[in-house]
């Protein structure tokens, strides 16, 4: 080979590589500094014509062993090239394949500022230049990051707390436990029946976010993010979230406003948070706006975090579950079965982490008004991931049904209760914003006091593909309840929510509970 059609970095390394010469030696009989060719190295390529014509004649006087060891060397980067290619056509049509990815494309298209079809080559170049396995041990190194250690650093990241804020902790028995929970003394022990009277949150439909301007560290984590959800193939589904604007919570009352924005905007945006800082911490990184550019754009201080009106508020609700059972001959105490999940892999929140369940993205199903009711929320939620009701799951197929809560459509356990109002009660316990992401959390308690429903419907409990592992404990155990709120595999708002609803079903629960006394403090 004789002649090169382009001088490119990658092409004047070869020839050097194809001499066998250091840079010096290079540099020499080109007639280059050495700088220059250690800058080709580095992937800068030649930019004169001068350049290229000395490469031109370097190649051409090159003995036939040289000239054939650089022939080898192209037709090697010229298969790569191909290979390439042709992963990226496979990377497009995977993309393009999957209309909830093609609504998050179109939307970082949208806010990146580029023409439309950039997104979705940007996220298949991302996706095939990653290596096997690596987005899998990315992701075991982030599990590896435990709830202490995420609640520490952002204790440390968020020193600035206003006066009568603080983050959610609590000693229960022996032990002490801190969560990310970013709280305030209103809006903790709410007691609080979800009832039309109490759960009166409002929708505003003028409550729009102003458009932020995306800089371009912010635009390659939505992109990793997108390679990154399909490389797991993780469920990513663009649906309307509830976003709150104004938070208005106090005991025996819900209030407030929320907005509506889209999972692909939160999935995108906020939710790069959590990965972001585990990643930082994995690396043992000082946390500040060096390591965590994403968070200091975002969320950069307390101020940001309870000003829910000027930045994406996500959240939801998730609740302790604790249905009444009679005494047996193993068991010879009254109780209530207490329900604890361990997430899945392929879910975008928690994955991994211990939670209670339902636990669920605060989101409306069919009536958008209605709907803002945290109480609609959990009772959906507990078709979905206990009862067994996937058409009420918006991550398997969109809701066509008018009325997906009607009497005539709901599971056998739902219809028991519903039938039977006086058996059961739903409480909110406690509202904090999660310093993880700026989350907001609503904490509840679902108590089926009457033990008949075990009895008739306790066999068709089941998690859904959500859970890894469903977990059963006694409310009469506490020496298992006491080891249990230590259990450094809870999540942030998994764990806020256990805790006070445990505390909460200790007030209510009479003989079937003996948990340990847990007292709550912000700090």
């Amino acid at each position: 080979m004789d002649v090169v059609d382009d001088w490119t970095a990658e092409r004047a390394v070869m020839l050097q590589q194809a001499y066998r010469m250091t840079h010096e030696q290079f540099a020499e009989k080109i007639g280059v500094a050495t700088r220059t060719v250690a800058n080709w190295n580095g992937g800068s390529g030649p930019r004169t014509q001068e350049m290229k014509s000395a490469l031109d004649t370097v190649l051409r006087n090159a003995d036939p062993e040289v000239q054939a060891r650089f022939g080898l060397y192209v037709q090697a980067e010229t298969a790569k090239a191909a290979e390439l290619d042709r992963d990226l056509t496979e990377a497009e049509r995977r993309l393009s394949e999957d209309p909830d990815i093609g609504a998050a494309l179109d939307w970082l298209d949208q806010h990146a500022g580029w023409e439309p079809g950039t997104a979705r080559k940007r996220v298949a170049k991302e996706l095939v230049s990653t290596e096997p396995g690596e987005v899998k041990d990315r992701r075991q190194a982030r599990g590896k990051v435990d709830r202490e250690q995420t609640a520490a650093a952002l204790r440390e990241f968020y020193a600035d707390l206003p006066d009568g804020y603080g983050r959610y902790s609590a000693h229960a028995g022996d032990g002490s436990v801190s969560t990310s929970i970013l709280s305030h003394p209103q809006w903790v022990d709410l007691a609080c029946s979800l009832t039309p009277e109490n759960d009166q949150a409002d929708l505003s439909r003028k409550a729009t976010l102003e458009a932020k301007e995306m800089p371009e560290h912010a635009v390659e984590g939505a992109v990793r993010r997108l390679a990154e959800t399909l490389d797991a193939n993780t469920r990513l589904v663009d649906a309307d979230l509830y976003r709150l604007v104004d938070i208005d919570v106090a005991p025996g009352k819900l209030a407030g406003t929320f907005g509506l924005t889209s999972f692909a905007q939160y999935a995108l945006t906020m939710d790069l948070l959590e990965a972001e800082l585990a990643d930082a911490i994995v690396a043992g990184q000082t946390l500040d706006a060096r390591s965590l550019p994403l968070r200091s754009h975002y969320m950069p201080d307390a101020a940001a975090v309870l000003d829910v009106g000027s930045r994406l508020c996500a959240g939801g609700a998730l609740a302790l579950t604790a249905i009444a059972r009679p005494a047996t001959m193993r068991r010879r105490k009254l109780d209530y079965l207490l329900l604890v999940q361990e997430r899945g892999g392929r879910v975008l929140n928690a994955a991994r982490r211990l939670a209670v369940i339902p636990k669920s993205f605060h989101e409306p199903l069919s009536d958008y008004r209605e709907d803002t009711q945290i109480g609609a929320t959990l009772s959906r939620e507990m078709e979905e991931e206990l009862f067994g009701r996937d058409d009420v799951d918006g991550t398997i197929s969109p809701a066509r049904s008018a009325d997906p809560m009607h009497p005539s459509r709901l599971s056998t356990p739902m219809r028991w209760l519903t039938e039977r109002p006086d058996s059961w009660r739903m409480e909110c316990t406690g509202f904090g914003l999660n310093l993880v992401s700026g989350n907001y959390e609503y904490a509840s308690l679902v108590v089926i006091e009457d033990e008949n429903f075990w009895a008739e419907c306790g066999g068709e409990i089941a998690a859904n593909w959500e859970s890894e592992s469903l977990r059963q404990y006694s409310s009469a155990d506490r020496e298992m309840l006491e080891e249990l709120v230590t259990d450094k595999a809870w999540s942030n708002e998994g764990l806020f929510a256990f805790l006070q609803g445990l505390r909460r079903l200790g007030e209510i629960g009479g003989d079937r509970v003996d948990a340990p006394t847990i007292d709550w403090e912000l700090d």
